[in-house]
């Protein structure tokens, strides 16, 4: 970022709207990183675990860490402070001790008409060993005694208004005093002596023997008065006459030579750590104190340089060797933790590691499939629920994979039934199939692509056929061909026109050849030695639960006769025209279910008006909630509409089937056969 301060009278507006862009610019740039943050780090669920492990694992016990250094510091810092503090006010009781036996002595000499002398302080017992640089000084009557001063000048100015106008009869101070000349440990006690008080101050200076003193097994402690307030009471004009001499001092120009307070450290200088972590320890904190010449509270910084191990020395020195059993107790426990916490940063990284190796084989393994791949499978090396995940997507691969294939054969099998069903359609006659004196419909419906039922109308001359319906049993292909072989041999049974005079060998399981040279006659074809040969041919050729029902006629327009054999077929019906029907129930068993079966024929007569209804049992059979379809309800259906042309009858039947069955599959072929005189 280059900034240009600008000048002139709208330099002021341009700057403040240069640092508003930035400010906008760095907003917005932070929104971007923390998209791409999101979008590239953040997408692998490696990241995500990492970050996840970092807020959860890691975060708390760096704070925790953080919080028991901090911990540590205050305590250190805290107790360090409190020991010199302590130790301070020790020495200002021990100082305020020699000050009242050094009062009570003066009281006792002044009492007894003594004059006030320094020899005062050898009878008073109060030896210099523990003050050597104190200054005593003693007021009566207005008069300053320096009873011990290393410059014979008293370092004390009029002592406060709480001990000049005391408001009992003995008043006691003994504190830090800050005045002029810096800052001091200094008693003072009023005694009265007579109606005269008797004022004895006793001060050390707080220099760097006394604070060697207070830093002793601390470290190093140095002191500064910092706070001086301002309203002190005015001295000016206020005379002290020392004892023997007439020098009259003005307590204004009492000053350490700078005329500042002097700050003071401990001369010794803070020991060598004990290891690498007995680091250096600062810390403040304030002592109260009184300024002497005002008489106001004043605070003293006290600032302490320590190491923990100092501290530590210090707390426990009254332990003894159970000192060191303690630092080892922590030490131990601060290893077990940290063992712990390795274990299950271990743990961490390895279960993250097992989760995200499966994650990236599960994403690979999708990639193969998106790409057609069913082939490919996860190599599963564990026992979790991710390894039963990987193997669930290996089964559904396998199974996409065999679904695949099924589908290549099923599609296969549907091309191949296509072609099945083209060429079954071809087999059934199509349309209206008419004769001279006979109008025919025929109509198949299968229930699955192709048809197991049949029927054919076989032309033998201008007004003569052979008629056809049959029910094959099963459904599907293997119904299917056998349709077509009985459909080819119907045919050809009926073309070549076998003669009657080989039914009985035929019907005793016997040979037969064509013995006549000519072609034979209309008269020979006969539908019982037809369906004798189809049943031994069916049998033959067919495994044994294979069979057919069959219903064979053949139709002379001359005389209007219907010669027939019902091969268990169910019996065509021939419907008058005032409703009546006849049933063709003559025949015989099904074919090609049991050998060596003999078949009868019966002929009828068509009379103008007559219907021949023949039908297949998915017509008649197809059930719902209320039954069956059954027969007199076809009936019913096709008496009321007989006048109809045979393609509308057929249309109507079968559209009243698949309304009784509703919205079901249809569940077997339906055919429809449909003669009519004209």
């Amino acid at each position: 970022w280059v900034m240009v301060k600008l000048r002139g009278p709208g330099a002021a507006s341009v700057d403040g709207w240069i640092w508003f862009l930035s400010y906008l610019s760095a907003f917005l740039f932070l929104i971007v990183a923390l998209r791409w943050f999101r979008k590239r780090l953040m997408w692998a669920l490696r990241n995500r675990l990492i970050v996840t492990y970092v807020f959860i694992g890691v975060i708390p016990v760096v704070l925790l860490i953080g919080l028991g250094l901090l911990m540590l510091y205050l305590f250190v810092g805290q107790f360090a402070t409190y020991v010199a503090s302590s130790d301070l006010q020790m020495e200002i009781r021990r100082l305020d001790a020699v000050n009242e036996r050094l009062a009570s002595e003066i009281a006792t000499a002044l009492r007894d008409g003594k004059p006030i002398t320094p020899d005062i302080l050898k009878n008073a017992s109060a030896s210099e060993e523990a003050f050597p640089n104190r200054v005593v000084t003693a007021w009566f009557k207005g008069k300053a005694y320096i009873l011990a001063s290393r410059d014979e000048r008293p370092n004390a100015s009029v002592p406060p208004l709480p001990i000049v106008e005391p408001k009992k009869s003995d008043d006691i101070i003994a504190t830090l005093a800050i005045d002029d000349s810096g800052a001091n440990l200094r008693a003072a006690r009023r005694l009265k002596v007579g109606n005269e008080p008797l004022v004895v101050i006793s001060s050390v200076p707080l220099d760097r023997q006394l604070m060697a003193k207070v830093a002793e097994r601390i470290g190093v402690v140095s002191m500064e008065p910092f706070q001086r307030k301002e309203n002190k009471q005015p001295t000016k004009g206020k005379k002290l006459t020392i004892s023997g001499s007439n020098e009259e001092l003005d307590l204004e120009q009492q000053t350490d030579g700078t005329g500042r307070p002097r700050n003071v450290e401990s001369p010794m200088p803070l020991p060598q750590p004990a290891n690498r972590f007995d680091r250096e320890v600062t810390f403040l904190a304030t002592v109260s104190a009184l300024e002497w010449d005002a008489g106001n509270p004043a605070t003293v910084l006290m600032v302490v340089h320590t190491r923990p191990s100092l501290m530590y020395e210090r707390l426990f020195r009254t332990v003894g060797q159970f000192v060191n059993a303690v630092l080892y107790a922590v030490a131990a426990v601060a290893i077990f933790f940290g063992i712990i916490e390795l274990i299950a940063l271990i743990i961490g990284v390895r279960l993250t590691r097992t989760i995200t190796a499966s994650i990236y084989k599960l994403y690979q393994a999708t990639q193969h499939v998106n790409a057609g791949d069913f082939s490919h499978r996860i190599d599963v090396t564990s026992k979790d629920q991710l390894a039963a995940l990987e193997t669930s997507f290996n089964s559904m691969t396998e199974n996409i994979q065999k679904l695949l294939l099924e589908q290549k054969e099923k599609q296969r099998m549907e091309n191949e039934l296509s072609i099945a069903q083209e060429v079954q359609a071809q087999l059934f006659p199509t349309g209206v199939f008419d004769i001279e004196s006979l109008e025919l419909y025929g109509f198949c419906k299968p229930a699955r692509t192709v048809s197991g039922d049949y029927y054919d109308f076989v032309p033998l001359g201008p007004d003569q056929l052979a008629l056809a319906v049959g029910d094959i049993s099963g459904k599907g292909i293997s119904a299917a061909l056998l349709m077509a072989s009985i459909h080819s041999a119907v045919r050809a049974y009926s073309l070549e026109r076998v003669p009657m005079i080989a039914a009985a060998g035929v019907g005793h399981g016997g040979s037969f050849a064509l013995t006549k040279s000519e072609e034979p006659s209309f008269e020979d074809i006969s539908p019982s030695l037809l369906c004798t040969m189809l049943n031994r041919q069916v049998f033959e050729s067919t495994a044994s639960a294979r069979y057919a029902t069959m219903f064979l006629g053949v139709y002379d327009g001359a005389s209007h006769k219907l010669t027939y054999c019902n091969a268990g077929h169910l019996p065509p019906i021939i419907m008058a025209a005032d409703g009546s029907v006849r049933r063709m129930e003559v025949g015989g068993s099904v074919i090609g279910l049991l050998p060596g079966l003999s078949y009868e024929e019966a002929e009828v007569t068509l009379r103008p008006g007559d219907l021949f209804i023949a039908y297949s049992d998915g017509l008649s059979e197809p059930e719902n909630e209320f039954g069956e379809f059954g027969e007199e309800r076809l009936l019913q259906l096709i008496r009321e509409n007989q006048h109809l042309p045979l393609q509308r009858i057929s249309d109507l039947a079968v559209a009243a089937v698949k309304d009784w069955i509703g919205g079901e599959e249809q569940p077997d072929d339906i055919t429809i056969v449909l003669a009519r005189l004209r």
